[in-house]
């Protein structure tokens, strides 16, 4: 582990903006965050080594407060290639509603994972949080001895606590709300649906690690913050919450839907990736959620295309439409705002319950 154990040293608030890969975390939102006193994140998952470089370098450019890079791990290969291509087959209408062509299954199959690291070891950044699996202990310690401070995220007390004994720093505790992809070190198709709510879940693992605990997953109030804090956690990462906001590179179009009555709830789906994720309901998902076999990363890279067209179409039923439970509490405040604004409540909350 690192010299810094307390993630207290790199945020006046206990407030994270989640890294968001596909576009919604940007350098400018995550200085926002930092500049009003939380910690701010970049998404390195989908990302170039180089154009990852690009965004710490102008993130800098725009803070010299401590930030985040999350990385994903490599996935082995989808277990049943057959079923990949006869979902393939399946969607080859969507190509054509949308004028694109699908993806390459295989392509970025590692997302340049090694590169990654080794372009962060040699320019170290504050933090790194690992998502889809536990780096190898050699890892962890390489980053340790460059003075960087390590998260990885876990759905569960046994993923915290192989995390510990690799030597992680703190856990990313992910509660079944959260939007996006569920972050299973394994993904099993077993276990779709048993995901465990975020109170609930801190708890347990607050029980079964001593590494400080990031809880995350449908937090949009200062007042769910107060209670994970209660519960155990050490600090709360939103995503959602910061998807609606001027700094985000999400799409209007997302955006919009957040909050639109017509996407009223959200369900997990291996629809348009292969893996369990968090996404508005819509007409893709209805169409074709029961039909997407496992798969992750080949069917994220099978529908990009459709997904990017569907975006350019302003088309939000072909879209991967990322988001938490709480998105209808999403506010269109600028990310500062949020960030003071949550901190508020947070102590308001604080304050009632003392």
């Amino acid at each position: 582990m690192s010299a810094l154990t307390d993630l207290s040293a790199f945020s006046a608030c206990p407030i994270i903006q989640a890294p968001m890969a596909g576009g919604g975390s940007t350098p400018r939102l995550a200085a926002a965050v930092a500049a009003a006193g939380g910690l701010g994140f970049l998404a390195a998952g989908y990302r170039t080594p180089e154009a990852m470089g690009e965004e710490v370098r102008r993130l800098r450019e725009l803070t010299s407060r401590p930030f985040g890079v999350n990385l994903f791990l490599p996935q082995p290969p989808a277990a049943d290639r057959s079923a990949v291509a006869a979902y393939a087959g399946q969607l080859a209408a969507e190509a054509a509603r949308y004028g694109a062509e699908l993806g390459d299954p295989d392509a970025g199959a590692d997302d340049a994972y090694e590169a990654k690291v080794a372009a962060l070891l040699a320019d170290p950044v504050p933090m790194v949080s690992f998502t889809f699996g536990c780096p190898d202990p050699g890892v962890l310690a390489a980053f340790a001895k460059a003075g960087t401070y390590t998260v990885v995220t876990v759905t569960s007390p046994a993923e915290a606590l192989a995390a510990q004994e690799a030597g992680a720093d703190a856990v990313w505790v992910q509660g079944v709300e959260a939007g996006g992809h569920q972050g299973t070190h394994r993904d099993d198709p077993r276990l779709d649906g048993s995901g465990v709510d975020l109170l609930t879940l801190v708890p347990r693992v607050r029980d079964a690690v001593r590494l400080p605990i990031v809880a995350a997953g449908g937090l949009m109030r200062g007042g769910a913050i107060a209670a994970v804090l209660a519960a155990g956690a050490d600090a709360a990462g939103l995503g959602t919450a910061f998807l609606v906001c001027p700094e985000s590179g999400a799409s209007p179009v997302h955006k919009k839907a957040l909050t639109d009555p017509a996407f009223p709830r959200t369900e997990l789906t291996r629809a348009f990736s292969g893996r369990p994720a968090r996404g508005l309901l819509n007409r893709f998902l209805r169409e074709h959620g029961q039909d997407a076999p496992p798969g992750y990363p080949q069917v994220h890279h099978l529908t990009s295309a459709l997904r990017r067209a569907a975006a350019e179409a302003g088309d939000p039923h072909g879209m991967a439409l990322w988001a938490g439970e709480g998105h209808r509490l999403a506010r269109e405040l600028p990310a500062g705002a949020l960030v003071e604004t949550l901190a508020a409540e947070l102590r308001a909350a604080r304050e009632a319950g003392a």
